[in-house]
């Protein structure tokens, strides 16, 4: 892969991340539109890593506050961030336990065009349907088990390429009644303990393996994303105070219409 090409790929996954439009999607579709050999999940990885990076800068007073309370147990003001802790840990098992039993399947059977067109048309009308439909009255501080477990549940369905991991924890988030803006922040916290997994699980796999990985395109490909998504997370949160989610809807509309026309 040419470096300019990693560059790309990581600008591509750095802004679709946390948009609600499928980046595993873009990194599937973005070598077949333009006739580059598909660049593996490895450097996928790579990028997702970066993104995460961006997450822990992006949110470092949380994580701060979050570490504070767990080792400060006693204190009353530690309970809020405790229960975050908690919601978090329950939210990252569903996601876990199907990446282990069914995330080789899912990653092999469902890696086309095709099968990214229609996750984007079909969750995106229900994203569509959460944002008109919901309440939009809670806050983070306000979920409780149940909250996490069903926005975990959801985040495992995104291994789904083409749904998105950030717009179906949003669109359960709103469901459940939560702000635009506390769904997708629990949506950004609750990818970190999942990109740790995945981004841990993949690099045993490359230590293991006696393919020839190309490291230079995956640390460009990391370096790149976090710059990217750190900008993307700054811009999302701001757009969401504002307006709806309705212009990502119909990019996914379209974008799958199209892709099921083309493929």
């Amino acid at each position: 892969m040419d470096w300019w090409q990693a560059i790309f790929l990581a600008f591509v996954q750095g802004v679709t991340e946390f948009l609600p439009i499928s980046s595993s999607g873009h990194l599937i579709l973005a070598p077949n539109v333009l006739g580059w050999a598909d660049q593996g999940l490895s450097f996928d990885v790579a990028v997702h890593v970066g993104s995460m990076l961006a997450i822990v800068g992006y949110f470092r007073d949380d994580f701060r506050a979050l570490f504070h309370a767990v080792n400060n147990r006693h204190l009353d003001e530690s309970s809020i961030h405790l229960g975050l802790v908690a919601w978090l840990a329950v939210a990252t098992i569903p996601a876990g336990i199907v990446a282990i039993t069914l995330g080789d399947i899912i990653s092999t059977a469902l890696r086309n065009p095709r099968s990214v067109a229609i996750a984007l048309i079909f969750f995106g009308f229900v994203l569509w349907w959460a944002d008109r439909s919901s309440q939009r009255t809670r806050e983070v501080s306000d979920m409780n088990w149940r909250d996490a477990l069903l926005i975990g549940c959801a985040q495992a369905i995104a291994l789904i390429p083409g749904t998105s991991r950030s717009g179906i924890t949003i669109t359960t988030g709103l469901i459940l009644g939560l702000t635009r803006e506390a769904a997708a922040r629990f949506s950004f916290l609750m990818a970190v303990p999942v990109i740790c997994l995945a981004g841990g699980w993949k690099a045993v796999e490359l230590v293991r393996s006696a393919e020839q990985v190309d490291w230079l395109a995956m640390v460009i490909g990391l370096i790149a994303s976090m710059i990217t998504a750190y900008a993307c997370i700054h811009w999302f949160l701001k757009y969401l105070r504002r307006f709806s989610l309705l212009p990502f809807v119909i990019y996914r509309v379209i974008l799958g219409a199209v892709l099921l026309a083309l493929f």
